[in-house]
């Protein structure tokens, strides 16, 4: 084989994560693994939801031989250059795995390689594109038929996630309910998800003691930080929940899991580990902030609850979509940032579309609470689903109809194949 460069581009943690991981997998298994022959570079572009850590976690994919970091990313697309002025081969493809789709337009002609874009719900610029592996049929459908030998339907990457769970590994006995608890990674969300979510939690484990409880933390949080939303001195919104705190618990010998026990003696288990989806996966509920991990939850088939609390209005700053975008225009302070979330509240908001499993299907196929929410009303819900557990049944059924056919990564490094052919 002559030797040849691909250059994933990618942005976000969950692109990182869902995205990239796999396909540098497929990549090397359809390619071969000698970096001489073929090299992998990951560059990342700005994500309003990054956490400066992604560049960390590509490069930590043994798949991957070098990284660049999304701050030096409008250097590299304006001149061609990167921050650490790298070699390229004569011969490549660009793999677009998040950002702009203009991007690996620009970024193929400077090259002079190819491209190959995964467009999961929208496929643009299809004259200036090699090729588009999309999730659904209906991604391509609206491609006038010039392109039509452009498209191949490759399914939902976020699948492979699903795929790659080890059975074998087991938190939650049969006779153990397991619980998720995902309150957020910035801190608007966790100054009320945590408390809110830990008052669920004990509410619970009073009426249902075998059910246990367990928070993914977040790769991009700490524990003490996390920590420091469950402590009342310091997060005084937590006590709008009727919240009594909870302290965190380290193991001093670095064997166990941390845990957050709270002024009732519930203990959650604090799970590091990422990406933590063979945990997700023995999870019967998760109770979840709106966002990416929603999608995430979705591709996995895991129930939820999808809480946006708005005792807290400012929080919203943090939320994705339309609500964050117009609370974080420049300017905007925090009354006006109210303003604007009250206002798209009362007027704006249609139920059932903000978490993506919801917006996928367009109807409300896991609940949206939101308003000033109570633990108490939560609890007897997550009571109620877990007591009609055929109820808990047909949301995963409908998870699992919403989203594509799965093997996405392969049949990508295969179009890739195809392209350096």
């Amino acid at each position: 084989m002559t030797e040849v460069d691909i250059l994933i581009l990618s942005n976000g943690p969950g692109e990182v994560t869902t995205w990239v991981r796999p396909v540098v997998k497929a990549l090397r298994q359809e390619l071969g693994d000698d970096p001489s022959l073929v090299r992998i570079s990951v560059v990342l572009s700005p994500c309003s939801n990054a956490s400066g850590k992604e560049a960390a976690i590509a490069l930590s994919y043994p798949e991957v031989d070098r990284v660049q970091e999304a701050e030096h990313f409008w250097q590299f697309l304006l001149w061609g250059k990167t921050f650490e002025n790298w070699d390229w081969r004569s011969r490549g493809v660009v793999v677009f795995l998040g950002g702009d789709q203009i991007f690996p337009v620009v970024i193929g002609k400077k090259l002079g390689y190819r491209t190959v874009v995964y467009a999961e719900w929208e496929a643009r610029w299809h004259n200036w594109i090699d090729r588009f592996g999309v999730m659904k049929p209906k991604v391509a459908a609206k491609v006038p038929a010039k392109y039509a030998h452009k498209f191949t339907v490759v399914g939902d990457l976020m699948l492979e996630a699903g795929e790659s769970l080890d059975s074998n590994s087991s938190l939650a006995s049969p006779k153990t309910e397991l619980i998720g608890l995902l309150p957020g990674s910035k801190a608007a969300k966790l100054s009320q998800g945590v408390p809110l979510t830990l008052s669920i939690a004990e509410y619970i484990h009073a009426k249902r003691p075998q059910t246990r409880f367990v928070i993914p933390v977040a790769p991009t949080l700490d524990l003490q930080t996390l920590a420091s939303f469950a402590d009342l001195k310091k997060n005084s919104i937590a006590e709008i929940f009727g919240f009594g705190g909870a302290s965190l618990i380290v193991p001093e010998d670095g064997r166990g899991k941390a845990l957050l026990k709270t002024t009732t003696g519930l203990t959650v288990e604090l799970w590091q580990e990422n990406p933590a989806y063979n945990l997700l996966s023995q999870c019967c509920i998760c109770l979840t902030t709106v966002g990416a991990n929603t999608a995430e939850l979705g591709a996995l088939a895991i129930p939820m609850i999808v809480l946006l609390p708005t005792q807290q209005l400012d929080a919203m700053r943090s939320w994705d979509g339309l609500p964050g975008l117009l609370a974080n225009l420049p300017g905007v302070g925090t009354p006006f940032a109210n303003v604007i979330n009250w206002l798209f509240l009362r007027f704006v908001r249609r139920k059932g579309l903000l978490a993506w499993p919801n917006i996928w299907a367009q109807e409300e196929i896991v609940p949206e609470l939101m308003g000033k929410l109570q633990p108490q009303e939560i609890g007897e819900m997550v009571l109620d689903l877990l007591a009609h557990p055929e109820k808990l049944d047909n949301i995963r059924a409908k998870l699992r109809n919403i989203r594509g056919e799965s093997g996405a990564a392969q049949k990508i490094a295969q179009i890739v194949g195809e392209e350096i052919g």
